[in-house]
């Protein structure tokens, strides 16, 4: 794309496009794939926009060659996918290998090299087996144990080709929205508990695997593992009132500090955040134990269990305090929170109602990584641009919206020193976006799925860079 200078970024920038199983491979009971638990919820009815479900998705299971051509149209040096856990292991469990699985993987995974193009896996990307689900899914204390030996058997059949790995997928959003407000699956709905106990075993599991790594397969491997954290910029709504500013703070203890602090700063929790979910706890008469769980000294710690900095980033909030808000007498992670974050006017709105364009807060939120965080390599493992409505593949907006954002990126790197080592687009295709169905489209390619065929078709902002 014309009018971005790509001098200032490093010569082995990595320059992606992003996917994720359950929304782009169909194929959901092929082969001897196991269901997932976003099978059960679109096959439940009435949780997903018209019904729409990911049984045939993109078709990629069976259409892995034409994303290639799509791939390789780009130019693109990298391509970040999800493994599907329930077409590896259809239970969850290594006690079942599904052959068909492990070759759908190595043929996607040997044509990418094959193409000079590097994979970046992702192990979870929200579709745990319904199998797991049924024994408590990340609400039960084993789960961690049972993911670390899923990771570990990718590790040893993928490893020897794969170096770029991302253990966990916005654990955030499984948490909250999966277990909190129950619009993503599994559909729990158990305000104020749930959401911090599957956020916590989330992290659990991520230790185990990135330690499981560690010791295990980086000296033969050398490769690298992380977590993806998705995260908004903010600030407060007015910067002169200590309440909004103050709510701020508490809106980033609640969201990119919830998984950031333990894993880059201090191996646990923000004391902020304890602090307030037990005086919420206290003031609401909850007797039964601390609703923030705590690491223990028999497991591995969390602090350190990451090789570089992946975010996913895609708007940016203004924040006023919400104390006196609807949820201040009941439990909830709304209430602990007490913050609220609100869209500026000024700030213009692509597609999906939540989703501002707000370009300069990715520059912003790289640098406050840098300075609160880590050194660390920093990967944007997502970033995109929502359509909705008639389809315009001359999306001149979303051309201007990546020539904006990749020179706010271009910043970072030049100006504010942040090392930033690779850019991914949301997404290859037009795909399943969760509870929105295929009513959302974030693809560099447009996909038909009117017909049989699925066909892609290029955007203009297919190029992006």
């Amino acid at each position: 794309m014309s009018g971005l200078d790509v001098s200032v970024f490093p010569h082995d920038f990595a320059w992606g496009a992003a996917t994720a199983a359950y929304q782009i491979e169909g194929g959901w009971n092929m082969d001897g794939r196991g269901p997932s638990i976003w099978d059960t919820f679109c096959h439940a009815k009435g949780r997903v926009f018209e019904d729409h479900t990911g049984d045939v998705a993109c078709n990629s299971y069976q259409l892995w060659e034409e994303d290639l051509k799509c791939i390789r149209q780009l130019g693109l040096t990298h391509y970040r996918l999800s493994l599907s856990w329930s077409r590896l292991l259809p239970d969850g469990t290594t006690n079942h290998v599904n052959p068909k699985g492990v070759a759908y993987y190595n043929k996607v995974i040997d044509d990418l090299i094959a193409c000079g193009v590097t994979p970046m896996i992702t192990l979870y990307h929200m579709d745990l087996p319904q199998a797991l689900q049924d024994l408590g899914g990340w609400s039960s204390t084993e789960i961690a144990d049972i993911f670390e030996s899923y990771a570990r058997f990718c590790f040893k059949t993928f490893g020897d080709r794969v170096k770029l790995w991302i253990t966990v997928n916005e654990p955030y959003v499984c948490a909250k929205l999966g277990h909190e407000d129950g619009i993503f699956a599994p559909g729990i709905k158990n305000p104020g508990i749930s959401v911090y106990l599957a956020g916590h075993n989330m992290l659990r599991a991520h230790t185990k695997a990135w330690h499981t790594y560690n010791t295990h397969f980086r000296p033969l491997q050398a490769g690298q593992v992380s977590l993806a954290l998705n995260s908004d910029w903010v600030e407060p709504l007015d910067p002169g009132c200590p309440k909004d500013a103050t709510a701020a703070e508490r809106y980033k203890d609640f969201t990119l500090d919830w998984f950031a602090c333990p894993v880059f700063c201090t191996g646990d929790y923000s004391e902020s955040m304890r602090a307030r979910i037990e005086t919420r706890s206290l003031d609401l008469g909850y007797k039964q134990g601390s609703r923030l769980p705590r690491f223990t000294k028999s497991e591995p710690s969390p602090l350190g269990t990451a090789d570089f900095f992946a975010l996913n980033y895609y708007t940016s909030r203004k924040v006023k305090d919400l104390n006196d808000g609807s949820k201040k007498n009941e439990l909830s992670f709304e209430g602990d929170q007490g913050a609220e974050g609100v869209v500026d006017p000024s700030w213009p709105i692509c597609g999906v109602h939540w989703l501002a364009v707000v370009p300069d807060g990715l520059r912003k939120l790289l640098k406050y990584i840098k300075d609160m965080y880590t050194s660390l390599p920093i990967y944007i493992t997502e970033n995109g641009f929502s359509q909705m409505g008639p389809v315009q593949i001359e999306d001149a907006d979303r051309s201007q919206f990546y020539q904006d954002t990749l020179q706010e990126v271009g910043k970072a790197i030049s100006q504010d020193r942040v090392n930033v080592k690779g850019y991914f687009a949301w997404s290859l295709l037009d795909n399943f976006e969760w509870s929105d169905g295929y009513s959302v489209r974030f693809g560099l390619f447009h996909v038909d799925f009117s017909t049989p065929e699925l066909k892609r078709t290029i955007y203009r902002s297919g190029p992006y860079r």
